[in-house]
């Protein structure tokens, strides 16, 4: 079976730290908004600019960090970036401890897990394609984004029952030492990785350069160069990003209409959005097998066009057992079309792009998706302050419904002459 392929010790030590930093993040999930809805008081308004300035800001500052990893080893940017998050997040523990917690000290932790974030995505991106062989990226995709959902499954109830016995910030504290954890397991990866070279501008002599090399500003621009001009990609990530920004933009407003408007405690928050995730880990599992029988583009746009039927029943979520019972449906169907979405699009981007460009692409990606989630995040936050928080809800589920509209046909997603050309070997795909 396509899922059971072994993929080497060396994408396993990856694949353990990518777990642990799952399951971490997992049982901080949504930790911020009940931080300043429980200890801050924040109302609506606050809540959504919480989430809405940490990634528009995190994302302009993770702007140049993509030629800045390009040319780095990446390994050592994943390590770094795992030791920032870590630091950042134990520092909202301690000040609580200490009784000098603020709503502005969860802005810039906000900020800086964000950007981080960004760097860590796209150095890993760019790691896994040197890894592993091409044939395999689905199958490596698959196990991530399994490893995702389950981590949902466990984390966040275990999250809510930890918020409940021994404080508000309890999950703040495993999200962190989770990064530290995913740091070690990254070290122990071992192995030589070498140097990326930066190519000779085109009409120069010389060969192309070692070492830390000066930001272009062209570089900047890079990855957005190759997303908007390759007319698959292109749509794709249209799509991708206004679907994200959309769900992203109502999960504030959920934990506002959830936790305050109809009385759900953090432990059955935690439960309605963590059981669904079961859906996840299925679809993700099934990934492999149903890009074998029915092909990647099938599957990508099928499964692409599904996830975006179901996010308007969440507006007649009622309070009690019902209401549980609607968000587990929902989100179940919703979250099984994302697990079966999301390798395969994590893979033909990788596939779909040079090897010299990869982090910067993945950069262009994230920083693009981050400032669209903080755009219509601070929207709905607005829009929840003037109707309320179930009809912004209810205009971004009716939005949702025309995303498919944004996906590439077939046609497109098999351009002419945009193949990638194979990378050479690397020393990292050894062992």
């Amino acid at each position: 079976m396509p899922g059971r392929r072994a993929l080497g010790r060396r994408f396993g030590w990856l694949w353990a730290a990518y777990a642990v930093s799952a399951y971490g993040t997992g049982l901080g999930f949504g930790a911020f908004p009940l931080i300043a809805i429980l200890v801050l008081d924040s109302g609506p308004t606050q809540v959504a600019a919480l989430s809405a300035v940490g990634l528009v800001v995190g994302a302009m500052v993770a702007v140049p960090l993509g030629p800045w990893v390009e040319f780095r080893r990446k390994r050592p940017v994943m390590v770094a970036m795992d030791l920032t998050r870590f630091a950042a997040l134990m520092s909202v523990p301690a000040a609580y401890a200490l009784g000098r917690l603020s709503y502005a000290q969860l802005l810039v932790v906000s900020v800086v897990v964000a950007a981080a974030n960004i760097a860590f995505r796209a150095a890993s991106g760019a790691y896994l394609k040197a890894l592993v062989a091409p044939e395999d990226l689905i199958v490596a995709n698959g196990r991530f984004e399994a490893t995702t959902w389950t981590a949902t499954v466990v984390g966040p109830p275990l999250g809510g029952v930890a918020i409940g016995m021994f404080g508000p910030v309890t999950t703040v504290v495993a999200d962190a030492v989770s990064f530290l954890l995913s740091a070690l397991g990254i070290r122990a990866i071992g192995g030589s990785e070498p140097h990326p070279a930066r190519p000779a501008r085109t009409g120069a002599p010389g060969p192309a350069r070692t070492g830390a090399p000066r930001l272009r500003a062209g570089d900047l621009l890079e990855g957005w160069r190759h997303i908007l001009g390759h007319r698959a990609l292109r749509p794709l990530f249209f799509n991708t990003i206004l679907v994200n920004g959309l769900i992203m933009a109502t999960q504030p407003l959920l934990a506002v209409l959830l936790l305050d408007r109809l009385g759900f405690t953090p432990w059955q928050y935690g439960l309605a959005f963590a059981a669904p995730c079961v859906g996840g880990l299925i679809g993700s599992r099934l990934t492999p097998r149903l890009v074998t029988r029915f092909g990647q583009h099938r599957v990508l746009f099928t499964a692409g066009a599904l996830r975006a039927c179901w996010s308007i029943g969440l507006v007649f979520v009622q309070p009690g057992v019902p209401g549980i019972v609607l968000i587990i449906a929902v989100q179940l169907a919703l979250v099984t079309c994302c697990g079966v979405f999301n390798p395969v699009l994590s893979t033909y981007r990788l596939d779909h792009t040079d090897p010299g460009r990869v982090a910067r692409t993945l950069t262009a990606w994230s920083v693009s998706s981050s400032a669209t989630t903080a755009a219509l995040t601070a929207v709905w936050g607005l829009l929840a302050a003037l109707t309320g928080p179930r009809p912004a809800i209810a205009i971004a589920g009716l939005l949702m419904l025309a995303t498919p509209l944004l996906l590439p046909r077939r046609r497109s997603l098999t351009p002419r002459g945009s193949a990638v050309r194979p990378s050479p070997p690397s020393p990292v795909r050894r062992g």
